[in-house]
Order: structure tokens, then C-alpha cells, then sequence
């Protein structure tokens, strides 16, 4: 469940796709390969592309079929919680970021954290500050939890695609674990 940063084969064209969720519309970018570049709760990747690390921004973005992880996005949606969890995604950050970025894919669906639970699961307990950028900064919403942190005092802090939408994912999560 790492988030992958070399051996990109084809980064000329990215495809994107919308699936209509429970939630609202919900975009996914994917590389050549299949990858998840970027991906949140809107209904086209505008929104999307300008997150996505200049090294991995593909040439040119086309609307099509994104495989497997259309199929993952659908499940999860359905309640199968653990279907995004092998769902590969590329992000390029530094050493930080990168390694806050996999420690998020740990957290269980269910299980939220605190930024300062996160910060110390990523190695680095004084760095809440650290851990709340790794959330602002993730391109890969859904695939990438950052909608798992919340703030020491259980507050939902904040979240890229609107506090209704994380609301409604931990709630999507602790009902999926009863």
C-alpha cells in the first residue's frame, strides 16, 4: 500500500473518469499505468489536474475508462470499505510527506485518528503541523484517507472536498464496521 513514485512507464496521456456516489460526483486520474494521480468529489478533473506533481502530470488528460479503479471507487460506495486499500497511487513529495502519505493508507476505515495520533504513527509525534500539511496536500482523496484525521478534540478540522462529504465518509466507515 505505498504510494509509488518511480518506474512511471507512460506518462503522455492520463485518463479520467466521474462515478456518481452516494456523496455526489466523485473524479479519479490515472496514469498509463493505472495509477491514481488524483481523485475527490467533483464532477471532472479540473479541480484535479493542477494537484498532480509536475515529474507525473501526464502530457494530455483524456475522459475514459480508469479499470480497476472504477471498480474499486463502486465498492467501496457499496460498502465494501477495503476495496481501495490495494488501489495503486502515485504521489511525489518530499521524504516527509511521502512516508506520511503511506501512513495514512494504514488507518482503518472506522478507526480515525487524531493529527496528533497520525503524526506520531508517521514517525514524527511533535510534527502535527507536519501531519495536518500531509492532509491538505494529498492529491489521492479517498485512496490516500486523509478524511480519517480528525482534530485532537474529535472536530472533523478541515477537508478538500467540504466537511458534509467527510462527515458522511466516517459515518459510510463506522456503519461498515458494525
Amino acid at each position: 500500500m505505498t504510494i509509488e513514485t518511480t518506474d512511471i512507464t507512460d506518462t503522455t496521456t492520463g485518463r479520467w473518469a466521474v462515478r456518481d456516489t452516494p456523496f455526489g460526483p466523485f473524479t479519479a486520474v490515472v496514469d498509463g499505468d493505472g495509477a491514481v494521480l488524483a481523485s475527490g468529489w467533483t464532477d471532472g478533473p479540473d479541480e484535479l489536474t493542477g494537484l498532480i506533481h509536475a515529474s507525473l502530470r501526464p502530457a494530455a488528460f483524456a475522459e475514459g475508462d480508469i479499470g480497476p479503479v472504477a471498480e474499486a471507487i463502486d465498492r467501496y460506495h457499496r460498502g465494501d470499505l477495503h476495496a481501495i486499500d490495494d488501489v495503486r497511487v502515485r504521489q511525489v513529495s518530499g521524504e516527509f510527506l511521502t512516508h506520511a502519505w503511506d501512513v495514512l493508507r494504514t488507518v482503518p476505515a472506522g478507526a480515525p485518528v487524531t493529527y496528533t495520533e497520525y503524526a506520531a504513527k508517521a514517525g514524527r509525534p511533535k510534527a502535527v503541523r507536519g501531519a495536518a500539511s500531509a492532509c491538505a496536500r494529498n492529491a489521492a482523496a479517498l485512496f490516500v484517507p486523509c478524511h480519517r484525521v480528525l482534530r485532537t478534540d474529535g472536530s472533523l478540522g478541515g477537508f478538500r472536498w467540504g466537511l458534509d462529504v467527510k462527515r458522511r465518509l466516517l459515518e459510510h466507515e463506522s456503519a461498515g464496521r458494525s
